[in-house]
């Protein structure tokens, strides 16, 4: 017994300055230097570009080791090549799992929340000695019935936009009828004008033209 104790005094006294060790982590952020030239120390520091920044690529060195980029704000400038990569940095692609896991924790609180509503109107339902069996009909019942009313719904929709085409169908055959009947007032109307205007001409042309069609006769004349 006294060798467990022993024994188990050891593995504590082992085991403390391991449980009071200081845990740090190295940050992921990265910031790295743009350049006016390229090389270690060459011409002036831009800025300070954190790690995800896009960059579009706009040339490389001979040997490679520097690119030439240009950040969003059109600042061009020269930055180690050794610090690109093509793909996006894990931090990144961690955050957007990290939101998309969030997103999928709040729908599925969403719908938990629908899940318990739906088991309460369960519960509210009448039970028979079925099992559940009453309540599930009588769920399935009402849905039939919103399913129909919504069906009617949409019939009386459909009838209506129906009703408006041939409205308007019967308003533009109105408003052609109405065209086509101003349009032959007009031609009666000039119609009528021209047979005025001939029926005068014809009793001007036989008031002056008629006379002459008859011989004048010669005067007796009162002298032998």
């Amino acid at each position: 017994m006294q060798r467990i104790f022993i024994r188990s005094l050891l593995v504590l006294l082992m085991a403390s300055p391991a449980l009071a060790q200081d845990i740090r982590y190295v940050r992921d952020t990265l910031y790295v230097q743009l350049r006016t030239e390229a090389g270690e120390g060459a011409g002036t520091v831009l800025s300070s570009l954190p790690s995800g920044t896009v960059l579009t690529v706009n040339g490389t060195t001979a040997n490679g080791e520097w690119t030439e980029v240009v950040t969003g704000n059109n600042t061009r400038g020269w930055i180690a090549s050794r610090f690109l990569m093509e793909e996006q940095p894990a931090s990144m692609k961690v955050e957007a799992a990290t939101t998309q896991a969030e997103q999928l924790t709040l729908e599925n609180a969403e719908l938990s929340v629908e899940l318990e509503k739906l088991r309460t109107l369960l519960g509210d339902l009448p039970l028979e000695d079925d099992g559940g069996e009453g309540a599930l009909e009588a769920l399935m019942s009402e849905m039939a019935h919103l399913r129909q009313i919504s069906g009617k719904s949409l019939e009386l929709d459909a009838d209506n936009r129906r009703l408006v085409e041939e409205v308007e169908n019967l308003r533009a055959q109105g408003d052609m009828l109405t065209a086509e009947n101003q349009r032959l007032q007009d031609n009666l109307a000039s119609d009528a004008f021209i047979n005025g205007a001939l029926a005068v001409l014809l009793g001007v042309v036989i008031t002056l033209v008629v006379p002459r069609l008859w011989p004048r006769r010669r005067r007796n004349d009162g002298w032998a």
